[in-house]
């Protein structure tokens, strides 16, 4: 295994490895855009939180706004709240928690990763993942999070079956095998290059 190299203490950076590495930092607005989206979602979850418990006080404009956001084309609307209607909207809201989850991971773990230390060791919240984070890590989680937000999309088709076609049905379905598959083969792949075979000996 190839030993990391040793820059001694007293030997300055050149002008341009500085410049090089100092370039990191042209990605700190990505990361400040990426809070602002989770803004964004934050406050579409609170709007769509505040309708449905409108609706399920008989508010009629609370559950237009409801009927409209799970509305499914060839569906009937229904004239109030039922089970079907309160489980599409609760899986919108976890959709939108998973989404705010995997940007965090990579607000957090990116900015841990490309650009610098947060220096989080000793803080009470610190999350546990952040401690061995790496990019090799942070695929693998962020591989992980996107095949829970295509099980809640696949979960939502499979709820109204029956308004879907064959092909729109296994194509979803193709989809989400094929995340699976991808987040196991980068799995795989961090755990071979985590842990090379040991050559053999010969006979």
């Amino acid at each position: 295994m190839k030993e990391p190299r040793s820059v001694s203490p007293g030997k300055k950076i050149g002008i341009l490895p500085n410049l090089i590495f100092m370039s990191r930092w042209l990605q700190l607005p990505l990361y400040l855009g990426l809070i602002l989206a989770q803004c964004v979602y934050v406050y579409h979850f609170w709007v769509e939180l505040s309708d449905l418990i409108g609706a399920a006080l008989g508010n009629p404009s609370s559950l237009e706004h409801i009927l409209d956001a799970v509305a499914i084309e060839g569906a009937l609307r229904p004239d109030k709240l039922n089970e079907q209607t309160i489980m599409l909207v609760v899986l919108a809201l976890i959709d939108v928690v998973m989404i705010s989850n995997l940007l965090i991971m990579v607000i957090v773990g990116g900015y841990e990763t490309f650009v610098s230390r947060m220096n989080l060791e000793s803080h009470p919240d610190q999350p546990e993942w952040l401690s061995h984070v790496n990019a090799s890590v942070l695929k693998v989680k962020l591989a992980t999070a996107i095949i829970g937000i295509s099980s809640i999309h696949l979960l939502k088709t499979f709820i109204n079956a029956n308004l879907y076609d064959v092909k729109t049905l296994l194509a979803q379905t193709g989809i989400h095998i094929t995340f699976l598959l991808s987040a196991m083969a980068i799995a795989y792949c961090d755990r071979l290059m985590a842990h090379p075979p040991e050559p053999q000996e010969p006979h």
